[in-house]
């Protein structure tokens, strides 16, 4: 048996336990079949948590997550707390975790199952096999920096200001994991900034080209305007393997190419912060999808997105690339026999719930394991 890794699972709200419910099938499979043993923690989070204790997230749960080798959350939020103070809203969880772990990559894949090509909003012959990884970096940028506000100029009139503002430490970090990424893939990625209008843009292409040649030459590496790359996604997204990007732009252009696989509730995502000094990187992964409130309870959640946000966990905190690798194809292969939950519904498949799509993925699995 393995040695233990330490995983830290909080479901969160509305869809978000019944859809951690079905990873908690893989992760007890992995240990029956793979011998793979995982030291789960499970805690609450968000509206659950506030619900509970009267708060998004305890110290207590951001400690355990300090010294977990991962965090596989599920989904917080929903209409039911709209009236606490912010502070506490269910969402302030989630950014409290992701700042006091330093998580500052966001990976957001775009990955296109054969079985749902048909469901993209572009011709098949562009997005059938299409494999994209979007690296956002998720704790500087516009979003972050100062000044911000709104003022009242002297003359009476109004003006906000937001600024963007990134170090060479924040450029570098993000880029670096970006090549290492790539390095995995398909060696090839894409820096993409305003270097035409901005300063900060200038600046990002610099320290990029510059860490590219002194530490990652093997790569090949391509700079793209934000907005020729929005472009590009469209009309030929499959030039595309790793796409590293500042915080807005990578906000807008995660949630582009997410469209191209034709649906939200498959997609993962994984954010990653730098790696310790016992080489252990701190990470949180998610589905990109909400907590669905308005379905919860009634088994029509869709788990996959979860399930995937598990493999990239094997595959980036673990290194478990195989066992990765078996998930996706579990995942593929329930999809090509035909089975949908609601979300992803099409003519002439067969519509089930939560748990059955569960039981299908363990039954691949068993079939793929031998």
């Amino acid at each position: 048996m393995a040695a233990n890794k330490k995983l830290l699972v909080l479901p969160g709200d509305g869809i978000g336990p019944e859809v951690m419910a079905e990873v908690r099938r893989v992760v007890d499979w992995m240990a029956r079949k793979r011998t793979v043993s995982f030291d789960i923690t499970e805690d609450l989070v968000g509206g659950a948590c506030f619900d509970a204790h009267g708060c998004a997230v305890r110290d207590e749960t951001v400690a355990d997550a300090m010294n977990a080798d991962a965090v596989l959350l599920g989904a917080v939020g929903g209409p039911k707390w709209d009236s606490v103070p912010r502070q506490h809203r269910p969402e302030a969880g989630l950014l409290r975790l992701r700042k006091d772990l330093d998580l500052f990559a966001n990976l957001r894949p775009a990955l296109v199952f054969d079985a749902l090509a048909e469901a993209s909003s572009l011709k098949l012959e562009i997005v059938k096999g299409l494999d994209i990884l979007i690296v956002r970096e998720a704790t500087a940028g516009v979003y972050f920096g100062t000044p911000r506000g709104e003022e009242t100029l002297p003359d009476g009139t109004r003006r906000a200001i937001d600024t963007q503002s990134y170090t060479e430490a924040e450029v570098r970090r993000v880029a670096s994991l970006a090549f290492e990424l790539a390095r995995k893939r398909g060696n090839k990625v894409h820096s993409v900034e305003k270097a035409n209008v901005m300063e900060t843009g200038i600046f990002w292409r610099r320290v990029v080209t510059e860490l590219h040649k002194a530490e990652f030459a093997d790569v090949e590496l391509h700079h793209m305007y934000a907005d020729n790359c929005a472009m590009q996604l469209l009309r030929d997204p499959k030039q595309f393997d790793v796409i590293v990007t500042d915080n807005l732009f990578g906000d807008i252009l995660s949630d582009e190419a997410a469209m191209l696989t034709g649906s939200l509730g498959m997609l993962p995502s994984a954010t990653l912060g730098a790696v310790d000094a016992g080489g252990r990187r701190r990470a949180l992964y998610e589905p990109v999808h909400g907590s669905a409130p308005d379905i919860a309870g009634t088994g029509a959640a869709n788990p996959l997105a979860t399930v995937l946000s598990y493999a990239m966990c094997l595959r980036y905190s673990f290194d478990m690339g195989d066992d990765a690798d078996m998930v996706e194809k579990a995942v593929q292969n329930v999809l090509a026999g035909g089975l949908r939950t609601a979300d992803i519904m099409q003519p002439g498949k067969a519509k089930v719930s939560t748990t059955v799509m569960g039981e299908a993925l363990i039954s691949e699995l068993d079939k793929l394991a031998g």
